[in-house]
C-alpha cells in the first residue's frame, strides 16, 4: 500500500530482505516488488543504519546469506582497485531560498491539554530537526524539546517539558496532512507552506 512503502521508509530495507528471502513461499502469489523497490530508489538515504539494511536487498541478497559467504575468495580484492570519486564541482554553495513551515504541538492524553501552532521561517532544504530548533529559538517556553542520539539519527524524547514513556506506551507522532512522516526529524525536510503536527500519542 502508499505506493510501495512498507511501513516507513526505515523499515523498507529489512522488510525487502525479507520478502526476497522468503519469495518461494508465496507460491501460487507472486509477490511484486518493483513498486517497493521504486520506493527505494527514489528515496535519498542519509542514516547509515538504514543504508546498511537497504544495501543487501538492493544486491539480491540478505543477512542471511552472510553464513554463506567465501571471504576467502573476496580476500584479494583490493580497495585501490575502485575508480576515484569525482571531485565536486565548484566551491561556492547556491544561497537557499527561505520557507515558511507551519508547526503545532498537540497534547490531549495526559495533564492539562495543548495545542500550539507557530510559523517558522527556515532555508530551503532544513530538515525537521532544524524548523524544531528555529521554534524553540522563538519561543522557548512554549516549544522546548529534547531529544536522544540513536543509530537512527535523533529521536524525541519530549516537547513542552511532555516526554513519551514506554510505560504508558506514549510517544510523540510526528504527521503532515494527516499522515505520519516516513522519515525521522533528522532527515524529513519539509516543503514550503507545509504543516506539520506533533501529537502526544499512543500506541
Amino acid at each position: 500500500k502508499r505506493n510501495g512503502m512498507i511501513g516507513n521508509i526505515y523499515s523498507m530495507g529489512l522488510a525487502l530482505q525479507a520478502l526476497e528471502a522468503t519469495r518461494k513461499f508465496y507460491a501460487p502469489r507472486e509477490w511484486d516488488c518493483a513498486q517497493a523497490f521504486s520506493m527505494v530508489y527514489a528515496h535519498d538515504y542519509q542514516q547509515p543504519m538504514a543504508i546498511a539494511h537497504v544495501l543487501p536487498a538492493l544486491v539480491g541478497r540478505s543477512y542471511l546469506d552472510v553464513a554463506g559467504l567465501d571471504c576467502a575468495a573476496t580476500k584479494n580484492m583490493s580497495p585501490g582497485r575502485q575508480p576515484p570519486l569525482s571531485p565536486m564541482l565548484g566551491t561556492h554553495s547556491i544561497p537557499r531560498a527561505p520557507i515558511q513551515v507551519h508547526y503545532s504541538i498537540t497534547n490531549t492524553l495526559q495533564g492539562k491539554h495543548f495545542h500550539y501552532s507557530i510559523s517558522v521561517e527556515v532555508p530551503n532544504d532544513s530538515t525537521l530537526l532544524q524548523v524544531m530548533e528555529v521554534a524553540a529559538q522563538e519561543d522557548p517556553q512554549t516549544f522546548s524539546f529534547q531529544t536522544e542520539q540513536t543509530s537512527w539519527g535523533p529521536y524525541v524524547t519530549s516537547i513542552h517539558g511532555l516526554a513519551g514513556s514506554t510505560e504508558d506506551r506514549t510517544y510523540w507522532q510526528f504527521l503532515s496532512a494527516g499522515n505520519a512522516l516516513d522519515e525521522g526529524v533528522g532527515t524529513y525536510k519539509p516543503h514550503d507552506g507545509e504543516h506539520i503536527q506533533a501529537i502526544f500519542s499512543t500506541y
